[in-house]
């Protein structure tokens, strides 16, 4: 015998309804309990919620979400209406909510369970009120806690408007809601939930003194219940015909008070009768209490975001005119707390040369003299490149400005001894307000004819370049410390040309690090990003290699991303989806100000290209100084970096091992600096990596015989060895050393037959 078959013999049937879609989904014997046709179906959840008793609906929702917070199961009694208004027959509901996690990462629960028909009440009696599994005083404390957690969260004027639309009170449910808000002597509706938004245009302005239910809330301070139409219509002759077309039978108007002021009127209006009792109207007040205090935070934290995203455009630059040649975009994100402002800035400022440059910085801190700071720094920086001094000096003089600037709001020699003292009372002045600050900064002088960038950093994160066929590497720089901690600290200057078709980024380190990243995994993942084709797409049409592969050695070659698009990626890729930034269970991620700058120089146009234009070569140029023994890792990083995707690994080691021996060489051997210039051309499998280091010095290398202890003179061996072609190129003042290797294709060593 089928199970279905056995719970049919004993008058109980199964259900399933899923909280998320909307729908409930009935066998046979469930359906016919609820009077419909004897037969499986799938119905919407208000077709179901229509046969049950309003009272009883309300009390079930309490024991439901308190059975999803327990764990447990969900118990009561039900009773069916019929399309009169009678009592059909009651049934014992026993279900288990389930969790459900949907696509995008919502969770919500499936009720599984039961219905049994039991003995009472009779057919044919009155829809009297009966005892329902949970007291009404537990289904209240129940509903009043949800509701105030779920006003809490709330964190707009939209929010707690829609907040207030779910709520399902115990006992009785409104079916439209309306908030008035007051405004010296007029009314207006705020938000209004179970009206179409047509019908508004009457309660959108009206005068404190008008004969309306709301009005006289507001005047009095007191709340009006009128539980019939025939009350409504005694009480408010002037106001019955506006409610009477909206086909409700009981209202209830209360005030919004907060700190004894009253700032609106809450109406809750209903379809079914309400005889508002003691306990009926102890909850409406309480949630028109909690409503109102949710309204004024929802207030106040507008006002807040309105100014600060005001102080935000105001202190954020628009980029410039377009340059020719160059393609430049932009992004701000304020962190997730407090006021939403923070130290972190761009700027992008024309010089008198008729270059430009760009200016990227971090302020400490994530606070309003943060903000304060970094917008005067902002313009002193400008003010100093607008002089036309160069990076170095730029850098230098605006922490000598930065220090000062610190250096004075600590002593204020125009404060008295009473202000410094009620200063030094106060927690925010006196620990964090006058305290010192620092700030990183990095500063690029560009070329657009050229594509030269002059780079001065002040203990900020090095810019990364992507190069035109996709390759990122992170270009190391010379720098100094941090803005405002020594006025005296001088910032060298580092050169180097953005090839056409390459892109740089620059960003503060909240695009780094946020989400539990150190520099080196959150540089991962932005790589991964910058070296994703979701931003490009492939070239197309004549003269570009359409149809031809990457890996036939002809094309394959890429657009310059989408500048616009890859700014958006980045910022996603930090921030995770969007549901990290609504009210859940899932914390915002903005835990750091993030301003990124991306600099894009534009490519030969390819409709003027050859038929077959070649790879473009990769290069990387990087200054190892004598003080700075350890960059010759980031030097060895930057060539694996550069052969990424080179057939060979043992030639890539190769590479690797040869360039720490010449770099390592000239710090050892001369007094100079070394200078390595890498570059590697060709089509893909067929490539030439050219690798060069120049010094000062003019003593020339020579083959020696070490013993086998020995701890050097192994360099010109190891050339001879693994290089497939290198020598020595004397110049005016120095040298240059430099070794080939050409790529061994693997399709070469294994050839298809």
């Amino acid at each position: 015998m089928r199970t279905e078959d056995v719970l049919a013999a004993i008058a109980t049937g199964l259900w399933r309804w899923d909280n998320a879609s909307g729908t409930v989904t009935l066998d046979s014997e469930a359906a016919r309990l609820l009077g419909l046709p004897p037969e499986p179906v799938v119905l919407p959840e208000v077709a179901v919620r229509s046969r049950f008793h309003p009272v009883d609906w309300n009390e079930i929702n309490g024991i439901v979400n308190l059975a999803v917070a327990e764990g447990t199961l969900a118990e009561a009694r039900l009773r069916i209406m019929d399309v009169d208004g009678r009592v059909l027959r009651t049934v014992r509901s026993r279900s288990k909510p389930m969790e459900k996690r949907a696509a995008d990462g919502s969770t919500d629960y499936e009720l599984i369970g039961t219905i049994q028909e039991i003995a009472e009440p009779q057919p044919g009696t009155t829809a009297a009120h009966t005892p329902i599994t949970g007291d009404w005083r537990r289904s209240r404390e129940a509903f009043l806690l949800d509701a105030g957690r779920a006003l809490a969260e709330a964190r707009s004027t939209a929010e707690v408007l829609r907040v207030a639309a779910s709520l399902s009170m115990p006992g009785f449910s409104p079916d439209g809601l309306a908030v008035f808000g007051a405004a010296g002597d007029r009314l207006s509706i705020i938000g209004h939930h179970g009206h179409d938004p047509c019908e508004e245009g009457p309660f959108t302005d009206m005068p404190l003194e008008t004969d309306y239910p709301a009005a006289e809330v507001v005047r009095t301070g007191r709340a009006i219940y009128l539980p019939t139409p025939d009350e409504y219509r005694r009480r408010f002759p002037a106001a019955w015909p506006l409610a009477q077309r909206f086909d409700r039978v009981s209202w209830a108007f209360l005030p919004l008070i907060v700190a004894g002021r009253t700032m609106g009127a809450w109406m809750a209006a209903f379809k079914h009768p309400a005889s508002f009792s003691p306990d009926e109207r102890s909850v409406l007040t309480t949630v028109a209490r909690m409503l109102a205090q949710a309204l004024q935070r929802a207030g106040v934290a507008e006002s807040e975001r309105e100014l600060t995203t005001g102080l935000q455009r105001s202190m954020m630059p628009q980029l410039g005119p377009e340059i020719p040649g160059m393609r430049i975009a932009a992004r701000y994100v304020p962190t997730g707390g407090g006021l939403q402002v923070g130290g972190d800035w761009y700027d992008m400022i024309p010089l008198p040369s008729g270059r430009f440059a760009l200016v990227i910085g971090d302020v400490q801190g994530h606070d309003v003299r943060a903000a304060g700071l970094m917008g005067q720094l902002r313009i002193a920086v400008r003010a100093y490149a607008s002089e036309g001094h160069r990076p170095d000096a730029v850098l230098s003089r605006a922490s000598r400005f930065l220090a000062g600037l610190c250096s004075s709001q600590e002593s204020d020699p125009y404060v008295d001894g009473d202000a410094r003292a009620r200063a030094r009372d106060a927690d925010v002045r006196d620990s964090d307000f006058q305290s010192p600050r620092f700030a990183t900064c990095l500063y690029v002088e560009c070329d657009p004819k050229t594509g030269m960038l002059e780079v001065a950093r002040a203990g900020h994160p090095d810019p990364a370049i992507r190069m035109a066929d996709g390759t990122v590497l992170m270009r190391p720089t010379a720098g100094g410390l941090p803005l405002g901690i020594d006025p005296d600290t001088d910032y060298p200057t580092t050169r180097f040309p953005l090839e056409p078709g390459e892109t740089m980024m620059l960003c503060t380190d909240g695009l780094i690090e946020t989400g539990g990243h150190d520099l080196d995994t959150g540089w991962a993942r932005l790589r991964a990003v910058l070296e994703s084709d979701a931003h490009e797409s492939p070239s197309t049409g004549a003269g570009t290699g359409a149809g031809t592969g990457a890996g036939t050695g002809t094309a394959g070659l890429l657009e310059p991303p989408h500048l616009e698009r890859l700014a958006d990626l980045l910022v996603q890729a930090v921030h995770g989806p969007s549901s990290h930034h609504t009210t859940g269970p899932l914390a915002d991620r903005r835990e750091d100000d993030i301003a990124v700058v991306l600099l894009c120089r534009e490519a030969v146009d390819h409709r003027t290209a050859p038929p077959h234009p070649a790879r473009p070569a990769r290069r990387t140029v990087l200054t190892v100084a004598q003080v700075e023994p350890e960059r010759i890792a980031g030097a060895r990083q930057q060539i694996r970096e550069l052969l990424h995707d080179w057939a060979d690994p043992d030639q890539v080691d190769s590479a690797v091992l040869m360039v720490s021996e010449m770099v390592t060489n000239v710090l050892t051997h001369t007094d100079g600096d070394a200078l390595l210039v890498a570059e590697a051309v060709g089509e893909l499998g067929a490539r030439r990596l050219r690798v060069e280091v120049a010094d000062g010095s003019d003593e020339l290398p020579h083959k020696r015989q070490p013993g086998e202890m020995s701890s050097s003179g192994r360099g010109v061996l190891l050339m001879e060895m693994l290089a497939d072609a290198w020598g020595v190129d004397p110049r005016g003042e120095g040298k240059s050393i430099w070794f080939e290797l050409h790529e061994q294709s693997k399709t070469d060593a294994d050839p298809v037959f």
